[in-house]
């Protein structure tokens, strides 16, 4: 079965719309990451953003001390990034590309032109005993500049494969399809564990399934989306059932 990392953050995003700079308000991320765990996922993830837009400082420290599971921290590769991974001491770190204009990530780091910078980053993480992985594009020399790098895991960007999926391009969801395979296949020879995520949703997750080597799958805003209508607990074990090897059609 299909690990399955429950991205948080656009919890976080409701909250803000109404009580940025207050420094409480709801809905609470932290309960709805507690919610997940008990629904049986097997991690949370948040992105600590440069901006704060979303989750803040306060939210990541109480998931770190109140939820059971795993916290992937998704973050930049930023000198004030780094000293909060290190004080903070999540079990994972995914270091993640950030611009300030857009609305959610839009790509994979580049390895390739970021090696210099990414590796220290990631020695120092690793000394710590944060497992860190890259969220990169499925392209042969990011994988390749991944292993160079040192992390021990890639997330491979699966937002190319979403999109081809939602305007219903058969030809370029096959496309896309075949890039993470590759790249999957390409990462597990060179001893690297696969995850992946981004626009995943209950309609197209099923696909992931026919990509070798996944270990786990990050999803957020389609489960947050669904929880608006069902509740937290239900989107997850749908979102489980699907990952599971014979996934039933909801």
């Amino acid at each position: 079965m299909l690990r399955l990392g429950v991205n948080i953050d656009h919890v976080a995003t409701v909250r803000q719309a109404r009580y940025r700079g207050r420094g409480a308000g709801e809905p609470d991320p932290v309960e709805a990451a507690r919610i997940c765990e008990e629904a049986g996922c097997h991690g949370i993830t948040a992105h600590l953003r440069e901006d704060r837009r979303h989750v803040q400082d306060m939210d990541i420290q109480r998931i770190r001390e109140m939820v059971g599971i795993p916290l992937n921290l998704e973050m930049a590769n930023l000198p004030q990034m780094l000293d909060f991974a290190a004080d903070l001491r999540p079990q994972a770190v995914c270091m993640v590309p950030e611009k300030r204009e857009e609305l959610t990530t839009e790509g994979g780091l580049d390895a390739v032109g970021q090696r210099t910078t990414l590796a220290p980053s990631v020695q120092r993480l690793h000394a710590l005993g944060i497992e860190v992985s890259l969220f990169i594009d499925p392209l042969p020399d990011h994988v390749a500049a991944a292993a160079v790098i040192g992390a021990p895991v890639v997330e491979l960007h699966t937002g190319a494969f979403a999109e081809a999926f939602r305007c219903r391009d058969e030809n370029g969801v096959h496309k896309r399809l075949d890039e993470l395979c590759a790249a999957a296949e390409q990462a597990h020879a060179l001893g690297l564990r696969v995850n992946a995520g981004h626009g995943l949703d209950y309609r197209n997750v099923v696909h992931m399934h026919r990509v070798p080597h996944l270990h786990e799958l990050n999803i957020g805003h389609s489960i947050v989306c669904r929880a608006l209508i069902v509740g937290m607990h239900r989107a997850v074990t749908d979102m489980l059932t699907l990952l599971s090897p014979d996934p039933d059609v909801l």
